[in-house]
């Protein structure tokens, strides 16, 4: 299997669904993705699921932990220290939404609101590493960060994790497209909230998922229940769409030029 990797402090290490209805979520991932999506054997997990391609982890599935709250994707980045970080945190203007508590025997994990709103959690590996394989076809490819006053969000991520951006226009009228960056690697993206998005959106993280071919995965997607939110379109480095399951979760679909 391509890109299969190994932990890397300050850069993406995981991604979780928090979902109304797991199970549909569950089935519906499962066929999109080829996920084989198993819920963890400890009661201690409550529910949680992880999904793997030939064995190996690539994303998890749970409920929500607020009854009221909506089915969303968050993006995990790795962490040697968790405690550690949480401090940067509250130093660089974020919140701690929950302050750094161990998964069972697994890891270490926290979550946080940087100073845009939008959710970011951290992931201390113990026993589980994170996800096995990333870049690789129906798993994680990008991570994207829409910002309302991402100048903020920019000068927080560079203060919590070291990252450094490059920004690069996108025509007239558009807005500047950020790429965060670990020693010269681009590890996610970021950009200003369009102005079209109602204004009650808040700031957020949208996971993309690497398929093979963009338009067959969004018409599936739809096709399963899910609702195309951004249809598919070229940019300069590949293709992409935008998809809402049938909980609500938005993700992307992600086709990089080779």
């Amino acid at each position: 299997m391509a890109e299969t990797r190994t932990f890397v402090a300050n850069a993406p290490a995981w991604v979780d669904l928090s979902s109304t209805d797991p199970a549909a979520a569950r089935d519906y991932y499962g066929k999109l993705f080829g996920w084989k999506v198993d819920l963890a054997p400890d009661p201690g997990a409550g529910g949680y699921a992880l999904a793997t391609i030939d064995g190996k982890n690539v994303a998890g599935i749970g409920g929500t932990q607020d009854p009221h709250g909506p089915s969303a994707w968050m993006v995990y980045i790795g962490s040697r220290d968790a405690d550690a970080t949480a401090i940067k945190v509250e130093a660089a203007g974020g919140k701690v939404i929950a302050p750094p508590f161990d998964v069972l025997d697994s890891g270490r994990m926290g979550v946080f609101q940087d100073p845009t709103g939008a959710f970011i959690s951290v992931w201390q590996p113990k026993n589980m590493q994170g996800a096995d394989i990333m870049n690789a076809p129906n798993s994680f490819a990008w991570a994207e960060l829409n910002a309302r006053g991402v100048d903020k969000a920019k000068a927080f991520y560079t203060k919590v994790f070291g990252w450094t951006t490059k920004d690069s226009p996108m025509g007239e009228g558009q807005a500047i497209y950020t790429e965060f960056q670990l020693q010269g690697n681009s590890i996610a993206g970021g950009m200003e909230m369009m102005a079209m998005v109602p204004a009650g959106v808040p700031s957020y993280w949208l996971v993309y998922f690497g398929v093979g071919d963009v338009d067959k995965a969004l018409k599936k997607g739809v096709e399963l229940g899910g609702k195309g939110l951004v249809e598919a379109m070229d940019f300069p480095g590949g293709r992409f769409a935008v998809v809402q399951d049938p909980q609500g979760a938005a993700f992307g679909l992600l086709r990089m030029q080779q």
